[in-house]
């Protein structure tokens, strides 16, 4: 069978800036003959990119959904593809916009421009997860064998993941950003409350009031201050109570004791390199901060991972594709049918051997799928075992049961997808556990990366069968360069 083709569209709206991308994305099935369908994205190029437009507003708690529309629409009509012509895509939305309280009016305004949409407002881990993987600094961790810590600073914050040879181990968020500062006409006309909280804090360091002369000497305290914070949190300097100031609320953050590099995207990254003359070109710090980290001796020590894409790192669109489960081995109770767009959370096969480890792992990293209104429904993604014992069966079960307390406790309930053939046995173990009005849903032959999406219809034939879609994210395809010393 030929390889699938099909076109993504991939939107991001961040604190900053919105853009698009249009791709051709080639799916193909990599898994054997007589094995459960793995449809992967095999071949991605990129057919269209859009200018790179500011976010349009309508306060500093609202977006402007006709705004962002519009932008949508025209860069349609400048790539000269029509929404007919798209299948599948992604909206992401990041950064201080995923708090806007009208996020999901923009959700709505653009539901019509692709097929079928992955959507997600993503709070600061997930937002952490997507930026490093844009930047291709998973690959070049998993490649080179590396510990490399990424930082995605747009506007408002900076997005930290750890990658170790490959594998996410922490993520983390602080409120340093390009725009915690705006001027205009050589006047400041924007203080983020983050740097009022700052001064609090370290009262060392000076902060400028509305009015004050946007000057570089003037604003050099500041900036050093957040480049500071920053070493901090790559442990390359000492904390001092700028780290502490600056982290962002109900996010924690503990600096690792060695990285082999660093690597930056987002909006302040483009200024890393290839910073404009004018310091005030962006009517911002932006371009300060990003000159100080391309000063910085701390961060050139450790070495410099310069990512596949900088301002652009992120999705290029999404792909999907379509299985149905054999109903002689799923299990489904008080679950109301079609869900759409939960996140995959696919664990290590050493988490899933032992039901602590399982319950310790879900209870940490179920967080990072939730958006500004909190905890959100997920996907568990396990491998299962062939033929396991049910003393195992049982193990499995109260760890889910215990990983997933906090999910319990905000209405939701347990999604998992399971490779192996023990969905049903694991769903009637896990189900009294839950309650008898608890909802549950077991379903195996899927395999599922964390980064998917499922969508999960509504039963057909008599009950027997669960139509699925899993829905991938595709990034850039190149990888990013050496570590520059």
């Amino acid at each position: 069978m030929a390889p699938e083709q099909l076109l993504s569209v991939g939107i991001d709206i961040g604190t900053s800036t919105t853009q698009l991308v249009i791709s051709r994305l080639t799916l193909e099935n990599r898994a054997g003959p007589f094995s459960v369908p793995r449809i992967a994205i095999g071949e991605k190029e990129v057919l269209y990119r859009s200018a790179i437009h500011f976010t349009p507003l309508l306060s500093e708690t609202a977006i402007d959904a006709e705004g962002v529309r519009a932008i949508v629409a025209e860069e349609y009509r400048r790539s000269g593809f029509r929404q007919a012509d798209i299948s599948t895509g992604a909206v992401i939305i990041t950064g201080e916009t995923a708090r806007k309280e009208n996020a999901k009016q923009v959700l709505a305004a653009l539901s019509d421009f692709a097929g079928d949409f992955v959507v997600a407002t993503a709070g600061p881990d997930l937002e952490s997860i997507l930026a490093a993987r844009g930047a291709g600094i998973d690959e070049y961790s998993k490649e080179h064998h590396k510990r490399i810590l990424h930082f995605d600073i747009g506007g408002g914050t900076s997005n930290l993941a750890l990658y170790e040879n490959g594998t996410l181990t922490a993520t983390g968020c602080l409120d340093v950003g390009g725009r915690l500062i705006k001027t205009e006409d050589g006047r400041i006309t924007y203080v983020s409350p983050a740097l009022e909280r700052l001064g609090a804090a370290v009262p060392g360091v000076p902060i400028p009031s509305l009015g004050d002369r946007a000057e570089e000497c003037g604003l050099e305290p500041v900036v050093s201050a957040l480049t500071r914070a920053l070493e901090q949190a790559a442990g390359l300097t000492p904390p001092d109570g700028l780290l502490e100031a600056l982290m962002t609320r109900d996010t924690a953050w503990t600096p690792p004791k060695s990285v082999d590099g660093v690597s930056f995207s987002g909006g302040v990254a483009d200024c890393i390199w290839s910073p404009p003359g004018d310091a005030f070109a962006y009517g911002d710090i932006g371009v300060l901060l990003g000159r100080a980290i391309a000063a910085s001796p701390s961060f050139q020590r450790a070495g410099i991972v310069r990512g596949a894409e900088t301002i652009r790192a992120t999705v290029v669109g999404a792909g999907s594709h379509s299985t149905q489960v054999s109903g002689s081995t799923i299990f489904y109770r008080n679950v109301s049918f079609p869900l759409k767009n939960l996140p995959v959370l696919r664990l290590t096969a050493d988490e899933e051997r032992d039901g602590e480890k399982l319950a310790a792992a879900l209870r940490e990293k179920a967080g990072w799928f939730a958006d500004q209104g909190g905890m959100t429904q997920i996907a568990l993604s396990l491998r299962g075992e062939p033929n396991p014992a049910y003393g195992r069966i049982q193990d499995l079960a109260r760890g889910i049961r215990a990983g997933m307390e906090p999910l319990l406790e905000r209405g939701m309930f347990p999604v998992i997808a399971v490779e192996g053939d023990m969905a049903k046995v694991l769903g009637q173990t896990l189900w009294p556990l839950l309650g008898a009005e608890g909802a549950i849903l077991c379903l195996d032959g899927i395999s599922a990366g964390s980064g998917d999406y499922l969508d999960i219809g509504a039963p057909v034939a008599g009950g027997a069968v669960l139509p699925v879609v899993v829905k991938t994210l595709a990034f850039q395809s190149q990888g990013a360069s050496n570590i520059s010393q």
